[in-house]
Order: C-alpha cells, then sequence, then structure tokens
C-alpha cells in the first residue's frame, strides 16, 4: 500500500475528469483499474509463490526467459522508472515545502537532501526502514481517510450543480476511457515492488500474496471514496477545473486551514512513496550483481544489518543526479509504459512456469487461469503502446536506453566467464 498510494490520487482525480466527464465514467475508469491491479496482483502473487527468490521481477524474467531480459529490467529501472520516480517524489515534496512554511528554498537542494536522509536511513536495515515505512503508511491512510471524512459532510459547491456540456459516442467513450486509464493506472502502479524482497521475507510464498492482495484491496476501496467525494462536493465540472482537488474538499470544509491540510497530505505521500522505493528496489541491483551481471560491490550486504548497502546508496545517488537533470521530467512521463512493458512479460512467464513445473503444487495460482492471465498481458500490452503513442520522444529515448543495455549486459558476461571482476 505504500508503494501505491502516493501523490497520484490527490491530483489524478481532476486529470481523468477532464479526459472523461461523466461522473459514472470516471468512477468506472477508477474501479478498472482496480481490477488491472488486481489481476496484476494475482500474476505477481503467483510467481513469488513459484519462485520466492530475492530480486522478485528480475528472478522471474531471468527464470522464464534469459538473464538479458531480467538485466533488462533492472538497467531500466535503475535509469529510467525506479530512480525517475523517486526524484520526482523528492521534487514534488520541495515544491510544496515553501507553501507549508513559506520559506524559500531550492527545490535540488532540498529533494538532494531528503533523498539523502531517506537512503541513509535504509542503509541502517530493513527493520528501520520497515518501520519508518510503516509509520508514514499509517499516517498517509489516516490522512485520505480525513479527506474522505471531510467530503462526506462539506456542503456541495455550486459546481457540483453544473453539468458539463459535452458529447460522445458509445466507442468514443471508451476510446476516452482508455486514454484516462494510463492516468489512472499510474495513480494504482506501486504494488510490483513488493515482491522485489521476497528473499528477506519469512515464508514469502504464504505471506506476499496475501500481503499483496489484501494491501491492493484496500487502495482500491480507498481511492474510489476518494473520487466519490470529489464528484460529491465539486461535481465532474468543479472537478476537472482544478488541479488539487483533494485541497479543494477540504477548503470546502473547513476553509484555508483545510487547502493548507491537504498540501500537507500530499508532501507526507511523496515522502512515503520516495521510503517505499528506497527500501525496494536496490535488492534487484543486489540479485543482478549475485548473477555476476553487475559490479560485484553491489552484492555485498552488512554483516549486522544484512542490507544491500552498496546497492541502496547507489540507487540513492542515481535518483539525486537524475533531480539535479533538468531533462528527467521526459523520463518520469514514460515510467508507466517501462513498467508495463515488463508486466506483460511477468504475465507471460506465468504460462511458463506452468508449463515447467507441470504437476507442482503451490500455495497460490491465479484465479481462472489462463483467461485472467491473457487478459492481463494483452491490457499491459495497450497501456505501454497508450503511453508511448502520447509521446514519440519519450518512445525513442526508452528504446535507446534498452539498446545499450546489451552491450552492457554483455561487458558483464564476459568479465563473468573469464573470472575477473568488474
Amino acid at each position: 500500500m505504500g508503494g501505491i498510494i502516493g501523490s497520484g490520487i490527490f491530483r489524478n482525480p481532476s486529470v481523468v475528469a477532464k479526459i472523461v466527464w461523466i461522473p459514472s465514467a470516471i468512477l468506472g475508469v477508477w474501479i478498472a483499474g482496480g481490477a488491472v491491479s488486481i489481476l496484476g496482483a494475482f500474476v505477481i502473487a503467483e510467481l513469488a509463490a513459484r519462485r520466492p527468490h530475492d530480486g522478485g521481477f528480475y528472478a522471474y524474467l531471468r527464470d522464464a526467459f534469459h538473464p538479458l531480459v531480467a538485466f533488462m529490467y533492472g538497467w531500466t529501472l535503475l535509469l529510467i522508472s525506479q530512480s525517475g520516480g523517486m526524484a520526482a517524489a523528492a521534487l514534488t515534496f520541495a515544491g510544496y515545502y515553501p507553501v507549508l512554511t513559506g520559506q524559500n528554498v531550492s527545490q535540488p537542494l532540498l529533494a538532494f537532501a531528503v533523498l539523502a536522509v531517506f537512503t541513509i536511513v535504509n542503509c541502517l536495515g530493513v527493520r528501520q526502514g520497515g518501520n519508518l515505512q510503516n509509520v508514514f503508511m499509517v499516517l498517509k491512510i489516516a490522512a485520505i481517510a480525513l479527506l474522505i471524512w471531510f467530503g462526506l459532510f462539506a456542503h456541495p459547491l455550486p459546481s457540483a450543480a453544473v453539468q458539463t456540456p459535452g458529447t460522445a459516442t458509445t466507442m468514443g467513450l471508451f476510446a476516452l476511457m482508455a486514454v484516462a486509464m494510463v492516468q489512472v493506472m499510474f495513480a494504482y502502479s506501486g504494488w510490483q515492488t513488493a515482491s522485489f524482497m521476497s528473499g528477506e521475507l519469512k515464508d514469502p510464498a504464504r505471506t506476499l500474496p496475501r500481503g499483496l492482495l489484501w494491501g491492493v484491496g484496500g487502495v482500491i476501496v480507498l481511492y474510489l471514496l476518494v473520487n466519490v467525494v470529489c464528484l460529491r462536493v465539486l461535481g465532474s465540472t468543479g472537478l476537472m477545473h482544478t488541479d488539487a482537488p483533494a485541497s479543494e474538499v477540504a477548503r470546502a470544509f473547513i476553509g484555508t486551514r483545510g487547502a493548507q491540510l491537504m498540501a500537507a497530505v500530499i508532501s507526507l505521500s511523496t515522502l512515503g512513496f520516495l521510503s517505499n522505493q528506497i527500501l525496494t528496489s536496490p535488492r534487484v541491483y543486489h540479485a543482478m550483481a549475485a548473477d555476476g551481471l553487475f559490479f560485484k560491490a553491489i552484492a555485498w550486504v552488512h554483516p549486522t544489518s544484512r542490507v544491500p548497502v552498496i546497492a541502496i546508496a547507489l540507487q540513492g545517488l542515481v535518483a539525486i543526479v537524475i533531480t539535479f537533470w533538468k531533462g528527467y521530467a521526459a523520463i518520469i512521463n514514460f515510467v508507466i509504459g517501462v513498467d508495463f512493458l515488463f508486466f506483460a512479460l511477468a504475465a507471460a512467464a506465468v504460462f511458463i512456469f506452468r508449463a515447467r513445473d507441470r504437476g507442482k503444487s503451490v500455495p497460490f495460482s491465479v484465479p481462472f487461469h489462463p483467461y485472467t492471465t491473457a487478459l492481463f498481458l494483452v491490457i499491459a500490452l495497450g497501456i505501454a503502446v497508450t503511453s508511448y503513442a502520447a509521446s514519440w520522444q519519450g518512445a525513442a529515448v526508452t528504446f535507446a536506453v534498452f539498446a545499450l543495455a546489451v552491450p552492457v549486459y554483455y561487458v558483464f558476461v564476459r568479465f563473468r566467464a573469464t573470472g575477473k571482476t568488474a
């Protein structure tokens, strides 16, 4: 839940309303996004039950396809998706800091400080990092619950009674809902990070599927309630004309103080998201190094804390570099495209493992396989294509990063074959 709930739920309801202005369609997109997330959680849960290895996605792709595919995943995770998401979260917090404190501080410098502090905390050990994540998760859920409470008892604004003009055929409306799904899936994304730490969990084949399904289910309920209260107080017209729907709902209940409270909520959510990413994703780079496909030092585990300290530090360093890189926003725009390409491969891995493990009993299986697994695979590919269709520049940079991964991979393979260390 900590990996899913971030700043997206406080901003994206308005973005979705601008695309599909009909209240029932707005709620329908969020319900559909939740259903896709549940299907994805089913896929990851079965993979975790069948292959409870350290590295999560990395291990699944390595065992199902080829080490090169797994290396590409870790490579893009480091250079695009996870590091870019961390940098964006830190800069988002820095952008709200002046609103909360009245102090003007350099956003890159403040983001650097936040990234550095959170990286150090997670280097202390999985328990310390996990405790920090749990604190932020509890606070975020409490903040969302407060927003829902405000929305249930606030007086609807005049905009709630205004009917938004617009016409669309049934097919046209479904096409718009498909476009809106990219925004919705950004808000729902993050559930896959739970699998990164499967090697450090007790009985991951049993506990990880349970945590995934309960966590995603809880997020779906919270997200739907947030959208219901936003539509109740603001209406679709008011929702589509604000970039801060949560603040507007709070303002309708207790005035300016409420709007400031929601600004604090958004800042809190970005910090919680940042904590989750620093805590989980470096385990992938550690697994790559353990396979001899990355710098050997990355695989070093601290003898006391038992965490891959250098891997965590590397992730933080790359995120800091992106924070000071003016062009990083272009990378963030196609993070979803990268994620869903690999989600599609994860669904294909379920078919491959079932064929290989024929007759093997596992603690969790995707319900109604192969239909649900195939459906998720097709949807994941569709979301990736929709994301890249919006920006050919983003697609070009993404595939350039993929292409660069191939020679880098074979350099590490050569080092491993000769017995040398990189």
